[in-house]
């Protein structure tokens, strides 16, 4: 009997592996898409499989809260006390939210509603449904940290790209001690500055959303969200801006020193089009690599900015789910968070392969 060659696949094995070669040498970008959202999906797997083992092995217990919030809204807060409920009280309370259950049973019972019926379930705390709470803080979230986004980096390749034609002089000298002060200074004590700054002199609001709903009034509104989110936009500017300036003016500086450059130079080539049609090109690919971990900086750091500025988004809404033990909406709102970041990544590694033409996934 012929035996396999060492090193090589078993016929069958060829013939199942042979037409998702052809595929990914034909079409190589859409294999590399599908190579993602196939991980993103492992990763999120685990990520929602964590975030179940970590929230059991949290100290209190979610039933306790809301027994006492039941107590509370039927006798008041004179006869706030657990001693009065009775062990099968509370045992049949945690059978009828399935706490009772080891915590993967309880993850793969969220997931088979997840995904078969497109149901994340209900506050265990408010009874609300998670997807109207999300989506009722998404839309806060995602214009505070897009806006800054957009604010970074403009002002970072504007002023990085400037400055790295002035290398050596007293102003590049001053914006790169300034972009250095301010990726080292500690986010935290920069907003707690910030809410001193709005309390003491009273030009901003202290709390970063309008007191009045949208519908209301949509033109006031619009005009008083600007001025409750400038301290707050201005934080995450600040935050982000600094390396990303750093990042940038850097590249620029090293791709200005490249031969390829000193070639454009001799030939008579225009300085701005040196500028901007060579080096500039070239700066784009670590900004397109670091914008979504950028981004992610941006949301994770927005859970602090929203807490101390009372600000409505997905930061706060998380915060409150994890005091509270609120299993339900921390899932939901972590998955939902590290979707939109593992997305922003895959959209930031496609970029490059428009922006490059020397990088084509699939293809050696």
């Amino acid at each position: 009997m012929k035996q396999n060659q060492p090193g090589r696949f078993p016929a069958a094995a060829r013939a199942v592996l042979k037409p998702i070669y052809i595929f990914r040498r034909r079409f190589p970008l859409l294999s590399y898409i599908i190579n993602r959202l196939l991980t993103m999906t492992i990763m999120l797997f685990l990520l929602g499989l964590a975030v179940f083992g970590l929230m059991a092995l949290a100290p209190g217990d979610i039933v306790d809260q809301i027994m006492i919030q039941q107590l509370f809204s039927e006798h008041g807060r004179a006869s706030l006390n657990l001693q009065s409920l009775s062990m099968d009280q509370l045992a049949a309370r945690r059978a009828e939210l399935g706490l009772d259950q080891p915590f993967y049973v309880q993850y793969f019972r969220w997931l088979n509603r997840v995904v078969l019926h497109g149901d994340l379930g209900v506050s265990l705390i408010s009874r609300a449904p998670v997807s109207f709470l999300i989506s009722s803080r998404i839309l806060n979230s995602l214009l505070l940290n897009i806006i800054s986004l957009i604010l970074i980096t403009v002002f970072s390749f504007v002023l990085g790209v400037y400055f790295s034609t002035k290398a050596g002089t007293r102003g590049d000298l001053a914006i790169t001690f300034f972009a250095l002060l301010l990726h080292a200074f500690p986010g935290l004590l920069l907003l707690i500055l910030l809410q001193l700054l709005a309390s003491v002199t009273g030009l901003f609001p202290v709390t970063a959303y309008p007191p009045f709903p949208f519908s209301s009034a949509p033109a006031k509104f619009v005009f008083s969200y600007a001025h409750h989110i400038f301290l707050p936009l201005l934080a995450a500017f600040l935050g982000g801006v600094g390396g990303t300036l750093r990042m940038i003016r850097a590249t620029m500086l090293d791709q200005l020193g490249q031969p390829y450059i000193t070639s454009l130079r001799s030939r008579g080539i225009a300085e701005w089009r040196v500028y901007f049609s060579h080096a500039f090109r070239n700066t784009l690919n670590p900004y397109i690599t670091g914008s979504a971990n950028l981004l992610a900086g941006l949301f994770s750091g927005s859970l602090i900015l929203e807490i101390i500025f009372a600000y409505p988004g997905i930061g706060r809404l998380m915060y409150e789910a994890v005091i509270q033990q609120d299993i339900n909406l921390v899932l939901a709102n972590m998955m939902f968070i590290s979707f939109l970041v593992l997305v922003g990544m895959a959209l930031a590694d496609i970029t490059l392969a428009f922006v490059d033409p020397r990088i084509r996934y699939g293809k050696e």
